[in-house]
């Protein structure tokens, strides 16, 4: 549906060039609810606005649609752009129009008939729950009604693509949840593919199927959201988590591992071991089974477990004592059972990484 191939995007600076995107290579599929998610300066907004070329890249290919869209001529790209739609961080509302006639706004510009816009905003504000604020004026209504108006005027002109650029980084978390439900259910209900641009993980967590992390540039890790909540593999990707599932121990349980490493026997061994588990091994008395099958000591120092549309998912640092022998089969177990099983070395431990 969505392709960027060797995507470069170069701005001109004080100091010379700026380098926002460095070949950026991405496929979106029809009707996924995609994420991108990075730090602020990361290149994100630049990379969405490329899709339907607010921004045209420096170097690459723009495919929407079997269209490559760097390559049309203007007519047919305004053409294109409007199966594109998009909704802003601000709303961008028109304060001296309704809330009917902000979202009927494309379509009037399109040259539609006032019967023909009425019989297509109608249903779309009954989807976005303003029906009953037709009247009303932006000034008028709340934040997250602002952005409902903003959905609707983007589904007016009945994209194929939803690209939404931090649209719920200015609303407090619950108004942020009911937007991020509404986005899913036009996804569902209409299968437009949406695209969504955020700072924060727990955007990504209830909403998109895949997410792209990007930094400085360029994309550093990609795959469904659930295999990046529990394997990530780059820093980045493990400082966004942290908001979600956090990636330190506390100093008072840290000093904890202390203890018990003191207290074990001349022929045991004491293992501090990160366990990040998802789907049914949530489920599983893995814990039980490293006690009574390995006959190890187990304590559980911290942890939680959470949920993903749906899917369980959970962190625990544990810590082993037993046999070095006991305690290396025992990872082995855990990791045959599909549990990622870190054991973390005294230094890492000491730098309060888990």
């Amino acid at each position: 549906m969505i392709e960027l191939r060797d995507i470069t995007q170069i701005y001109p600076g004080p100091n010379g060039p700026v380098t926002a995107l460095h070949r950026v290579d991405l496929r979106i599929a029809s009707g996924e609810v995609f994420g991108i998610i990075g730090r602020s300066g990361a290149g994100k907004s630049s990379l969405v606005r490329v899709i339907n070329l607010l921004n045209r890249p420096t170097h690459g290919q723009v495919w929407v649609g079997g269209r490559e869209l760097t390559q049309l001529p203007e007519a047919e790209l305004r053409a294109a752009r409007r199966e594109i739609g998009m909704v802003f961080q601000h709303f961008n509302l028109l304060s001296s129009r309704t809330v009917y006639d902000n979202a009927a706004l494309p379509l009037e510009l399109a040259g539609m008939d006032k019967a023909a816009i009425r019989e297509r905003v109608t249903p779309l504000l009954e989807l976005v729950g303003l029906a009953e604020l037709a009247d009303r004026y932006p000034a008028q209504i709340s934040g997250g009604q602002k952005q409902r108006v903003g959905i609707a005027r983007a589904l007016a002109s009945r994209p194929k693509v939803l690209l939404s650029d931090e649209a719920t980084s200015a609303l407090d978390p619950e108004t942020t949840r009911s937007i991020l439900d509404l986005l899913r259910r036009v996804n569902r209900e209409l299968g437009v593919t949406v695209v969504l641009i955020t700072h924060q993980m727990q955007v990504i967590k209830q909403i998109a199927d895949r997410v792209a992390v990007i930094d400085a540039g360029r994309i550093v890790e990609m795959g469904p959201v659930l295999e990046l909540f529990t394997r990530p593999r780059e820093a980045i990707t493990r400082s966004l988590i942290d908001e979600i599932v956090p990636q330190t121990l506390p100093a008072a349980v840290l000093a904890r591992v202390r203890e018990l490493d003191q207290g074990l026997a001349r022929d045991h061994a004491g293992r501090l071991v990160r366990l990040t588990y998802a789907g049914d091994q949530a489920y599983e008395p893995i814990l039980s089974h490293l006690i009574r099958e390995r006959g190890l000591e187990l304590s559980i120092l911290h942890g939680q477990i959470d949920d993903i549309q749906g899917q369980a998912f959970g962190s625990l640092a544990v810590y082993l004592s037993g046999t070095p022998a006991d305690i290396e089969r025992a990872t082995r177990d855990l990791q045959a059972r599909g549990v990622l099983a870190q054991v973390q070395e005294a230094a890492v431990t000491e730098g309060r990484h888990v």
